[in-house]
């Protein structure tokens, strides 16, 4: 059953898809325990969770690179260093994941409709949120030492980002002490339509 492909794409793929759409729809805290569990679901190995953070850095640097149009002042300051420590992250996987003997993934095309600052930050919000929750929920799986310590690294980075982000926005820069989860049954159904 783990070797279902859904229009070419892995039953892995589809889920870890699938909990990107709902962070981006939901906020970050609805997709750490699915992610996790997706993972897990798929043999979740380390290359497996480091191609996963691949992806979600792809899209992160890519967001960061095309925003910086709409951005001014403290926000453009903010968005062009966070994308230089995307950009690499991106190289840091990559050169893990060949070191593991695994095939980095391939970037994907994406579309943020992001047309202002306002717009920019909103999204910024979500998908900074939602990549600490990825790394959080994909760390109780990883086996090796090294992907461990890579992972912890990058999840501070971004937390750091998440903060800030928050901060831009006038929201809390760390509103939980812990941050809450959604059933697996309701992402399900908040994912079901927004996956193409």
């Amino acid at each position: 059953m783990d070797n279902i492909e859904i229009h070419g794409m892995s039953r892995g793929a589809f889920l870890v898809r699938g909990a990107l759409a709902t962070g981006a729809a939901m906020g970050a805290a609805s997709v750490t325990p699915w992610v996790a569990s997706a993972l897990a679901k798929d043999g979740g190995g380390d290359v497996d969770i480091l191609n996963f953070a691949l992806t979600l850095e792809y899209l992160e640097a890519d967001f960061y690179r095309t925003g910086l149009k709409h951005l001014s002042g403290d926000a453009r300051t903010m968005a062009k260093l966070f994308g230089q420590h995307e950009a690499e992250h991106v190289a840091a996987l990559r050169q893990m994941i060949v070191k593991l003997g695994g095939k980095p993934a391939a970037k994907p095309t994406f579309k943020f409709g992001v047309t202002d600052q306002k717009s920019f930050l909103k999204l910024a919000k979500t998908l900074e949120d939602t990549g600490v929750s990825a790394y959080n929920g994909a760390a109780p799986s990883i086996k090796t030492k090294e992907v461990l310590a890579a992972a912890g690294s990058i999840v501070q980075v971004e937390a750091r980002h998440a903060a800030v982000i928050r901060r831009l926005t006038g929201a809390e820069p760390a509103p939980h002490k812990f941050d809450p989860a959604m059933e697996k049954d309701a992402v399900l159904k908040a994912v079901q339509p927004l996956v193409a």
